[in-house]
């Protein structure tokens, strides 16, 4: 068996289009252009990339962005008080906290100091309730773009085995939820799905992932899923980016797990694309709530 590519840059490149016909329209509309302002603290090189390329994206798609930027040196109560002060600019419609933190930090205390009506990342409590409660205002953007990868190559997930392997509050549980919920973003295809969580206390874990339709995999580890953890003709989502010796390559030992999958996402090219397309959405989704304008 040959396994479809799912091209993650392909899908993330649609849905930019996308919205960048909806930010035009919403700036005819109302004379708002969205913004997003990202916050870094000290110089984490990843996280200079990561921002650099929100950035970049945020131009293509008619939206301005800033960044926000404190030295290493800086205390939490400087970051609570900027945030504190864009929570309060009315042009300001998206607000992101690049993690991680300084080692110390109270993260959480941070991202609930975010206004969930700015909380594009969805990383706050009230908006994590919502999700939960199938009502989300905004979704967690590496989850929605899993998603929105999974609907665009016309993948059934009503009725299926989905196996999340991580349990992050980014990606593992938040994930799990909408895979579970009666209908989603895209649809009740998209959802309806009976879920398993598996973490790095899981027994067996082979036997489990062996039971999976769809298997998504956001552990961290590099090419940490085999051949073996994957039953043949099912669809495995990579999560994972890892950067080794050789390049960078994602949780899945893409080689392998290949030839028995029906489908996979490459690393990279797969879900890290779409993550920033979601972030975009949701930026926008900010702009036009708080400019009482509907979808």
């Amino acid at each position: 068996m040959s396994a479809m590519i799912l091209d993650g840059k392909a899908v993330a490149l649609q849905i930019q289009a996308e919205i960048a016909a909806e930010v035009t329209q919403f700036r005819q509309a109302t004379g708002v252009v969205p913004c997003l302002v990202a916050v870094l603290v000290g110089d984490n090189p990843a996280s200079e990339v990561y921002v650099r390329n929100k950035q970049k994206t945020c131009e293509k798609v008619g939206m301005t962005s800033r960044l926000e930027r404190l030295p290493s040196s800086a205390r939490p109560e400087e970051l609570l008080q900027l945030i504190g002060r864009l929570n309060a600019d009315v042009s300001v419609h998206g607000i992101l906290v690049q993690l991680p933190l300084p080692t110390g930090w109270d993260t959480n205390q941070v991202l609930d100091a975010v206004s969930p009506a700015k909380d594009v990342d969805a990383f706050g409590p009230e908006n994590v309730g919502l999700i939960c409660q199938g009502r989300p205002r905004f979704l967690p953007c590496t989850p929605h773009g899993v998603l929105q990868l999974l609907a665009r190559y016309n993948i059934e997930v009503s009725g299926k085995h989905a196996v999340v392997v991580g349990r992050s509050d980014i990606v593992g549980k938040p994930l799990a939820m909408l895979l579970m919920q009666r209908t989603g973003p895209v649809g009740d295809k998209v959802a309806n799905a009976t879920v398993t969580v598996c973490h790095s206390q899981t027994k067996n874990l082979a036997e489990v992932t062996q039971q999976a339709d769809i298997l998504i995999v956001a552990i961290g580890r590099a090419n940490a899923i085999k051949k073996e953890h994957v039953k043949a003709g099912a669809v495995v989502i990579d999560v994972g980016i890892n950067r080794i010796d050789t390049g960078i390559v994602g949780d899945v030992d893409f080689e392998s797990v290949s030839s028995v999958a029906s489908a996979i996402t490459p690393v990279p090219g797969g879900v890290g694309p779409l993550t920033i397309a979601m972030l975009l959405k949701n930026t926008l989704t900010a702009a036009m709530q708080q400019n009482g304008v509907s979808r």
